[in-house]
């Protein structure tokens, strides 16, 4: 980030009065004039730069060719050809296909609605007879009881188990009989 600032230029540069210099808080100047630069930790200093590798170099080396031959082309260089064009003509099943879509497009365009028969059209909407009415209303209340089952409505009850098998006593009886 670069700060621009502008500086009124007088005839004679003018050296600032004491009273005119920043004022330092005595116990830093004490600080800074005892400060001993040997605490401080040495640190390497690496020189870091950049440069573009062989290959781009030699990329840029094309691309500025290639532009330089272009600007300097010399169209008089150029041969005069000639173009030949070749005609395929179509075979017998495309003349075929051609002629049957321009005959049915005359066909169509040719058309006589004069030659129709006049008719009236009659809407027919067959309405449900009583029976299925009544069927369909009979499903619909189905359908919204399932829908609509409160549960709370239930009665508790308590299961009795019945147990077919017999008991202990009949299977001794049969086994001494």
């Amino acid at each position: 980030m670069f700060y621009y600032f502008q500086i009124k230029m007088s005839a004679a540069p003018v050296s600032p009065s004491l009273k005119d210099l920043p004022k330092v808080a005595v116990d830093l100047k004490s600080q800074l004039e005892g400060f001993n630069h040997e605490n401080m930790k040495k640190a390497a200093t690496t020189e870091k730069n950049i440069l573009p590798s062989a290959e781009d170099v030699q990329q840029e080396k094309q691309h500025n060719e290639l532009i330089h031959g272009v600007e300097n082309f010399k169209t008089d260089r150029l041969k005069r050809t000639n173009t030949t064009e070749k005609i395929v003509l179509p075979n017998a099943q495309d003349v075929a296909t051609e002629k049957t879509q321009k005959a049915l497009l005359e066909g169509v365009e040719a058309f006589d609605t004069g030659k129709l028969k006049h008719t009236e059209t009659q809407e027919k909407n067959p309405l449900p007879d009583k029976d299925a009415i009544e069927a369909e209303k009979g499903q619909q209340k189905l359908i919204a009881g399932i829908e609509n089952f409160d549960p709370k409505k239930l009665k508790h009850t308590e299961t009795q188990e019945k147990n077919p098998l017999p008991t202990k006593e009949a299977i001794d009886q049969e086994k001494s009989a």
